[in-house]
């Protein structure tokens, strides 16, 4: 079984750092350490994002819906995995979605002041933290650049992963045909016909209320990225 300090040096906003380096952090800020039961609530939509927030064990669902309902967007993030760090700072601080443990899980909260005195110890913790928010970002606007232009299956690529987070599965978007013609401004007949072509090259299922990705990995293939997260798999070595 892994050690505490194994588990922390594999969380994303982590990696890189030495074993010594992160046993200094663990012992000058407040590691809150938290269990979640099988259906129990994290973080509600709407919530402060006042800590940053790692599973450190276990999954959990997060689901993003918009103002009317109609839209919702459903992703499974496992361990070693953040939650919404784009959150932590900005304009909105409000959690995106709701966000239930799927197993028993066990999260690790660092407040944001705590946090932030971690992100100026070290350049490892800042420019991770940096190339997460760059990475979130970009995907962000490509999403929203490609919905009314380029091919349909493209544009559906881009706002799923626009939508969700890197190493994300069992990734659902639930939402009647009918509006995701309007959102993406085509034809139900050019939309269904992007979908079939999809779901033949094994890159999504649909029904008429639900389309569900079978990799996120291909979608990124599909947009001939060669990678997911750039420089934010290349960790930063310490220095001492």
């Amino acid at each position: 079984m892994a050690s505490m300090f194994e588990l922390l040096m594999e969380l994303p906003l982590f990696r890189g750092v030495s074993h010594a380096r992160l046993a200094q952090v663990v012992g000058e800020a407040k590691f809150h350490f938290l269990k979640y039961p099988k259906g129990e609530t994290i973080v509600r939509a709407g919530d402060r994002c006042t800590h940053i927030t790692f599973i450190i064990s276990g999954s959990v669902r997060s689901t993003i819906v918009n103002t009317n309902g109609r839209f919702a967007v459903g992703q499974t993030l496992t361990a070693p995995a953040v939650i919404a760090p784009d959150f932590l700072f900005g304009r909105v601080t409000n959690y995106p979605g709701t966000v239930e443990a799927i197993e028993p899980t066990s999260i690790l909260k660092i407040s944001k002041a705590d946090y932030i005195n971690i992100l100026y110890s070290d350049q490892v913790f800042m420019f991770n933290y940096l190339n997460t928010l760059s990475v979130n970002a970009q995907k962000a606007l490509e999403g929203i650049l490609s919905l009314t232009t380029g091919e349909i299956d493209e544009r559906i690529a881009f706002w799923i992963i626009a939508l969700t987070q890197p190493g994300s599965t069992d990734i659902r978007l639930t939402c009647r045909k009918r509006d995701l013609c309007s959102l993406f401004g085509v034809q139900r007949a050019t939309f269904e016909a992007g979908l079939v072509s999809m779901e033949e090259r094994g890159l999504i299922k649909y029904t008429n209320k639900e389309l569900t990705i079978i990799n996120r990995a291909d979608l990124l293939h599909l947009l001939e990225h060669n990678s997911e997260t750039g420089d934010e798999d290349a960790p930063v070595t310490s220095e001492e």
